[in-house]
């Protein structure tokens, strides 16, 4: 921890609300952000902790730091197992360890909610949200659909900057694609990765979702039509966009399943390189934490939980067609159920 900061923070007080950023509409670049976690049960606990909080930090980085984390965790096994774990290392690195939620945020300014069970991620949300601190949900923002549109609805209404990414689609890789001009125009791309299930979730909510945050990257949004083939090892969907255009996300299990993309150009096809690490996402958060300004549109990212909640609904109809429209009609009226019943508690 950067000890010496520490100070510095006790005056801090958020003005998103206000002006957007953090800092408020001073700019004063002497004040530091004091950070919070929500969730201790996944490995971007430390990873992401070690980088926000390095004596080396420079940039938005050097106006952050974490310095206090609530362990929370679930039933499932990818929680239950190893919350224990990561919360010893967290305390490792001199962060605070509280008990609850509302004793984590009488301490912080910003939080990233990284609860590896996405189902609990609209009840960890919401008062977050309604204490006015700028969030970062990391993937996936939700367990269902209807709950992704209930938090990004919520924050919406309160008027409280949030958003969510997978690591994938900052990786220098993919963003190098976006911007090939011997690519030309960009009319199809192909994305793939892991894609092991979570159950309780849509199936590509729990690691699929990289691959389709890859490939919604490379398209961006306006997927009309989703179809789905599945078998125990593999599933491919294919995305029909309103102007005509086709992408398509391959998840793999058991076999090798590194994370890439094709990008289809009027010029050329072209392979992504090498993806991994966290520090560009990073870099992304703690942007977003000190200008208040999400890089990405919440309907985007809604629209890309879509797609993989038709693909779910295609594999109940065998493999057929599914409107985005359909599945998006159907999780807005379950939104305000959900959000109505989570606030009132």
């Amino acid at each position: 921890m950067r000890l010496s900061l520490m100070a510095i923070t006790l005056s801090l007080s958020v003005c998103a609300a206000d002006s957007g950023g953090v800092f408020g509409s001073d700019g004063d670049s002497s004040k530091v952000i004091r950070a919070g976690m929500i969730g201790l049960d996944t490995s971007h606990v430390p990873a992401f902790a070690k980088i926000f909080n390095s004596a080396d930090a420079k940039g938005d980085f050097a106006k952050i730091e974490i310095v206090a984390a609530y362990p929370g965790g679930t039933d499932m096994p990818a929680s239950r197992d190893r919350v224990e774990g990561f919360t010893e290392q967290i305390r490792d690195l001199g962060i605070e360890i509280v008990d609850t939620i509302p004793e984590l945020l009488e301490r912080v300014d910003v939080v990233l909610l990284e609860s590896v069970d996405g189902r609990i991620h609209l009840q960890e949300a919401v008062p977050v949200i309604r204490a006015g601190k700028p969030l970062f949900i990391d993937k996936p923002v939700a367990g269902s659909l209807a709950d992704a549109i209930a938090i990004y609805d919520f924050a919406k209404a309160e008027g409280v900057p949030i958003f969510s990414s997978s690591s994938l689609r900052y990786s220098p890789s993919i963003q190098e694609l976006l911007t090939d001009e011997e690519l030309g125009d960009l009319v199809g791309a192909v994305a793939w990765g892991s894609c092991s299930y979570q159950p309780g979730t849509p199936d590509l909510y729990f690691y699929g979702i990289h691959g389709v945050e890859i490939l919604y990257t490379l398209m961006g949004p306006g997927c009309q039509t989703v179809t789905r083939t599945h078998t125990a090892d593999t599933d491919i969907v294919t995305g029909g966009w309103s102007d005509g255009r086709l992408g398509t996300y391959r998840g793999i299990r058991k076999h090798k399943a590194e994370f890439g993309a094709l990008a289809f150009g009027t010029k050329a096809i072209k392979k992504s390189g090498p993806t991994g690490g966290y520090q560009h996402l990073c870099e992304q958060i703690a942007k977003f934490f000190v200008s208040g300004q999400p890089p990405i549109d919440p309907d985007t990212t809604i629209e890309m939980f879509a797609f993989m909640e038709a693909a779910d609904e295609s594999k109940r109809r065998g493999g057929g067609p599914v409107q985005i429209d359909e599945v998006m009609g159907k999780a807005r009226e379950q939104a305000t159920q959900r959000l109505e019943s989570v606030t009132q508690r």
